[in-house]
């Protein structure tokens, strides 16, 4: 007779051995990746386009991608805490974040490349870790904007609960403000493994002037058919990118977002329930459940018990109260700093002083044919994005459905599709200078669909129920109920979305198609003219022109935006 016990026993056993599969391919994949990192560095690399090369290149491309996620995690907790915690960091941190997501990849990637190359010259070391910083660089911005938004617009309740409670910081964070903003962060993650996948093929298919700094990856194998025109080669890449993307999306982003649902704002418990059969493997598994209480629970309850009040004021630094090594040792630290940015200034001084001024006019006229593109392509996203993403977010059951569908969709990398795409658009007679902002919307619509879906995700069930209760019209509940919930998190899609549009700039107006390099007019042309020609100066001055421009609309449009939705339209 099977008991409950042993029917209990029998499914931990089988949930174990899956997790043990699970770090089996994980270890698998690390020790192939050492492999590749300590291999000798190459001066070309030959991509092999036979269907049997594509798992491995998966893997690779798929470890980069995780290993980026995980530094943007991490970037994403810290800096996002200290901007919503610190009003004087908050001060610095926030321009900062403006024009650290204004730079396009080609900003960083020809200096990151170029550094770690040098620093690790006989191995494939730095080319990696310059690829995982480049990757890194699409994706943590929308993360770091969500939180942020999260922390600041978290309802007072919570706030004074926590304070009257007399939580220390570790508390607070972990109680309150980590499962207010996990739903929301629980989408931008999603979307960042997107963005991150929109510049694979830029990462892994580098070219600086004549120096070829490819890697292996599934990046660069559609990279090289496309070039080629190997169509077998193209479909297979494009099989093997969405069998990918749904394998992530049933093994972990699945399980997260039925997860992270159960730290939903209200008093009404929903009627549909998500479930997740990894989700139930991994909360059924010994191994898990163990590591839980014997590593991560007394981490917790030893931060927990530093009885520090989480809004506590820390008291001022004075250096002539610590010792004078640690005083000394911090003003070395300073003035270095001070040294090595004002050093770097002197040189990117005398890096723009070879420009002429026609060459800075035609700099300025092409910020202002960019700028036009990159808010055409966030209205046009918005049409669409917006009350599609408040139609799948008021419904579990339309979200269980079209969440797969939205996620195979978002993380696809659209560089992919852009030859075919162009090639159709320009048999309708459409020029590159239009074409481009469709091409631009094709991967910075998902920020604002992946923001809405949350946003209206997270609205309690009892707005639903007064709404019903006092029989408002489906307009008054549009924008009375549904438009208030969403409206904070559409101002964090439209800031990623714009973000996404500056990068996206860079493959959108420089297009390779038959042999042949399009461009229209702009930053983003400019940007990948000039690297591909080395032209240091002009890739220095286009990325700077794109920051201040991004800096600038920041301050008119989004931060006003932002001020409105902590103000008006928070919980």
């Amino acid at each position: 007779m099977i008991t409950r016990s042993s029917l209990r026993q029998s499914n931990s056993i089988v949930a174990d051995i899956g997790v043990l599969s699970l770090l089996a391919a994980v270890l698998y994949g690390l020790v192939r990746v050492a492999k590749h990192w300590e291999s000798p560095l190459q001066s070309q690399v030959e991509i092999d386009l036979s269907v049997w090369a594509l798992p491995g290149y998966t893997l690779l491309s798929l470890l980069r991608g995780f290993a980026a996620y995980g530094l943007s995690l991490g970037f994403t907790l810290v800096y996002g805490y200290l901007a919503a915690h610190r009003p004087r960091a908050e001060r610095i941190l926030v321009p900062l974040l403006d024009v650290l997501q204004s730079i396009p990849v080609l900003g960083f990637l020809p200096g990151a490349v170029l550094a770690l190359v040098a620093l690790f010259p006989s191995t494939n070391m730095g080319l990696e870790l310059a690829s995982i910083l480049m990757i890194f660089t699409g994706q943590v911005w929308n993360m770091t904007f969500s939180f942020y938004q999260s922390l600041r617009s978290l309802p007072r309740e919570l706030g004074e609960a926590s304070s009257l409670y007399q939580f220390n910081w570790w508390q607070r964070f972990r109680r309150v403000e980590l499962p207010a903003a996990a739903v929301g962060l629980a989408w931008n993650s999603m979307m960042a493994m997107a963005g991150g996948w929109f510049f694979l093929m830029v990462c892994e298919a580098f070219h600086l002037g004549s120096r070829d700094f490819r890697l292996p990856g599934l990046g660069a194998y559609m990279s090289v058919a496309i070039a080629r025109h190997q169509t077998p080669a193209i479909l297979a890449g494009i099989i093997a990118m969405v069998t990918m993307i749904v394998l992530v999306d049933t093994l972990v982003w699945r399980p997260v977002l039925v997860w992270v649902q159960k730290f939903r704002i209200e008093d009404t418990a929903t009627s549909d329930v998500q479930a997740s059969a990894v989700l139930r493997w991994f909360q059924r598994s010994w191994l898990i459940q163990n590591a839980m209480a014997r590593v991560a629970h007394p981490i917790s309850e030893w931060l927990s018990a530093q009885r520090v009040p989480a809004d506590a004021t820390p008291p001022p630094l004075r250096p002539w109260r610590l010792p004078w090594m640690a005083w000394l040792v911090s003003l070395f630290v300073q003035l270095a700093t001070a040294v090595l940015v004002g050093w770097a200034a002197l040189r990117l001084v005398r890096l723009l002083g070879r420009l002429p001024l026609e060459v800075w006019l035609q700099i300025i006229g092409s910020a202002g044919l960019t700028l036009a593109r990159v808010m055409a392509a966030v209205l046009l996203g918005s049409l669409w994005a917006v009350p599609v993403g408040i139609w799948i977010g008021q419904s579990d059951r339309r979200r269980n459905l079209l969440q797969p569908l939205v996620q195979i969709a978002a993380s696809f990398p659209a560089p992919m599709l852009y030859p075919l795409i162009l090639f159709g658009l320009r048999r309708l007679g459409w020029e590159l200078n239009v074409t481009a902002v469709i091409l631009m919307m094709l991967g910075t619509q998902w920020y604002i669909l992946f923001n809405v879906i949350a946003g209206a995700s997270t609205l309690s069930a009892d707005f639903r129920e007064v709404a019903r209760a006092y029989r408002f019209t489906p307009t008054q509940r549009r924008w009375s109920v549904w438009w208030p919930a969403t409206f904070p998190y559409v101002i964090t899609g439209w800031i990623a979305a714009a973000g996404g549009a500056w990068n996206a700039s860079i493959v959108a107006e420089y297009v390779a198609l038959s042999g042949q390099v399009q461009t229209a007019p702009g930053l983003g042309s400019l940007i990948s003219t000039a690297a591909d020609h080395a032209s240091y100066d002009l890739l220095a001055a286009g990325v700077l022109a794109m920051a201040l421009v991004v800096v600038v609309v920041n301050r008119i449009l989004w931060r006003p935006l932002y001020r409105l939705a902590e103000t008006r339209y928070a919980y």
